[in-house]
């Protein structure tokens, strides 16, 4: 198990390496960890991607689950959850970049992600109920809150897998590509490192508390966001760029 780190130019790539399918385990969480405590501001934006074709992440390990008490099922859980928060709560923006399998807590890593990009080939699902359980690293709640509490329970009650259309119908996956999942990730990653990078973080904020608030407050925080920004030089070399016709060159400050 490899989980590796790459800077291209403030754009950062994860990318899960565990043959054949990338299976998360223990040793995955503890280099998430370490991991992510590396991403500084040099860092605009991420994405996250499996190693290989044949999958994105097909799951957690299952050789972890059969001696697992009540205690030892709560903590196994809280320990995914805290990761997958935690890369949730990036202030860059986080781009899934799936080829292949994206199952069980693959596909919750995916959730965890800001938008997800998917190759045609690729299959999704939260199959745990067939083991009888349940995700357990966030699937119940981001699924229902991105696709809607009927489709997340008909998806997690049956355990049944989606093709990548469907997923893409049903508004799992935000667009899907015919081969390299990767190469069309960092196309959006580059079209993101061109705008303000304060703008497109205090974006991702507001939308996200949001989420959780009731649109009057969800109001305000935009309100509250865009008045800090105002304070900005990036905002004021952005207008001053637009009335000068040229590419702004904004400095994060």
């Amino acid at each position: 198990m490899k989980v590796t780190w790459e800077l291209q130019d403030r754009l950062g790539i994860i990318t899960i390496d565990a043959p054949p399918v990338n299976a998360l385990n223990k040793e995955f969480f503890e280099q998430m960890d370490e991991l992510l405590n590396q991403i500084d501001d040099n860092c605009a934006a991420i994405i996250i991607t499996g190693a290989g074709e044949k999958a994105f992440v097909a799951g957690a390990d299952i050789k972890e689950f059969p001696q697992l008490g009540q205690a030892a099922g709560v903590e196994l859980c809280k320990r995914g959850q805290g990761i997958f928060n935690r890369i949730a709560g990036l202030k860059q923006p986080v781009i899934a970049a799936i080829d292949g399998f994206a199952l069980g807590g693959g596909l919750e890593l995916a959730l965890a992600c800001d938008f997800r990009i998917a190759s045609r080939k690729s299959q999704l699902g939260l199959p745990e109920v067939k083991l009888g359980i349940i995700p357990g690293y966030g699937g119940t709640q981001r699924l229902a809150r991105l696709v809607g509490p009927g489709k997340a329970k008909q998806l997690i009650f049956s355990g049944e897998f989606v093709s990548a259309e469907e997923a893409e119908r049903i508004g799992l996956v935000e667009q899907l590509v015919d081969e390299d999942a990767l190469a069309e990730a960092k196309r959006w990653a580059g079209i993101i490192l061109e705008r303000g990078p304060l703008a497109v973080q205090a974006a991702k904020r507001v939308i996200d508390r949001g989420l959780a608030a009731s649109l009057e407050e969800g109001l305000n925080e935009e309100a509250q966001a865009f008045g800090e920004i105002c304070l900005t030089e990036d905002k004021n070399e952005g207008v001053a760029a637009f009335f000068e016709r040229r590419a702004p060159q904004f400095q994060n400050k």
